[in-house]
């Protein structure tokens, strides 16, 4: 969604627009802002569930001209300041906190200014996986994982290629060789070459440690902001364990044909 430039409000410094979202994620992009937007979030569900939402943000990496708040009955709280830079960071809220409100900063020359960001609305317990800090770190017991590729945005059985560290970003980059695509919602795991491999990038905690290794792993986890999160990844042969135990007993969540 654009907004409207802001070149068109000149004389309107204090304007306040009102924008209406209905899908769960998407962009707002406002190119030389003026005065002020009110972004409400509504959903196409019930507004029963709302309270079960969590909304995130990720500002574009060269937004700038405006602050973004988080409002609530008239009480604004600072979320991203004007020329804030945070490569990746990704600012979350209860959907009952508040709705945001985006307000533009003086500016000597506005058409240089472009406001942007990416948000998600996703389930609270979602949102507490994806971003509780030890979550991509701590191995996951056999329930979790079985529970895992049934959730799970994608799931493949693959081995670790090549591990890049981003620094700045506190973040390690997997690069996956994939020998078996049970499921993806996106498509980040794509042919390639001539020679016809499957291949993808996962991202993950820097703080995790994650290195090359020889081997099959099964990879499990969530689609965020267009970006692939690593959630539980044993090695193969050990899921291939616990999901016989778990189908000899009729305890399997859902079928995936491991072999």
């Amino acid at each position: 969604l654009s907004p409207s430039s802001g070149l068109t409000h000149e004389s309107h410094r204090k304007d306040v627009e009102q924008v209406y979202l209905r899908c769960s994620e998407g962009s707002i992009e406002w190119m030389y802002p003026t005065g002020a937007l009110i972004v409400n979030l509504r959903p196409n569900i019930s507004p029963a569930s709302y309270k079960h939402l969590t909304v995130c943000i990720k500002p574009f990496k060269d937004s700038a001209g405006a602050n973004i708040y988080l409002e609530k009955t008239g009480e604004l709280k600072l979320l991203v300041r004007d020329g804030e830079r945070s490569p990746s960071r990704v600012y979350c809220f209860g959907y009952d906190q508040g709705g945001l409100f985006v307000e533009a900063t003086p500016q000597q020359d506005i058409s240089r200014k472009i406001t942007g960001f990416q948000y998600e609305l996703m389930s609270k317990g979602i949102a507490a996986d994806l971003h509780t800090a030890s979550a991509p770190c701590r191995p996951c017991s056999d329930t979790e994982v079985l529970l895992a590729v049934c959730t799970s945005d994608f799931v493949i059985r693959g081995s670790i290629q090549n591990v890049t560290n981003e620094a700045e970003e506190q973040e390690s980059v997997i690069h996956v060789g994939v020998n078996k695509l049970y499921r993806q919602k996106s498509k980040v795991f794509q042919l390639t070459g001539e020679s016809g491999n499957w291949r993808g990038q996962i991202k993950t905690l820097l703080e995790c440690g994650v290195k090359p290794g020889d081997g099959d792993f099964l990879f499990t986890g969530r689609m965020h902001f267009g970006e692939a999160r690593l959630g539980c990844a044993p090695r193969f042969k050990d899921f291939q364990r616990m999901y016989k135990e778990a189908k000899d007993k009729g305890l399997n969540p859902c079928e995936i044909g491991p072999d």
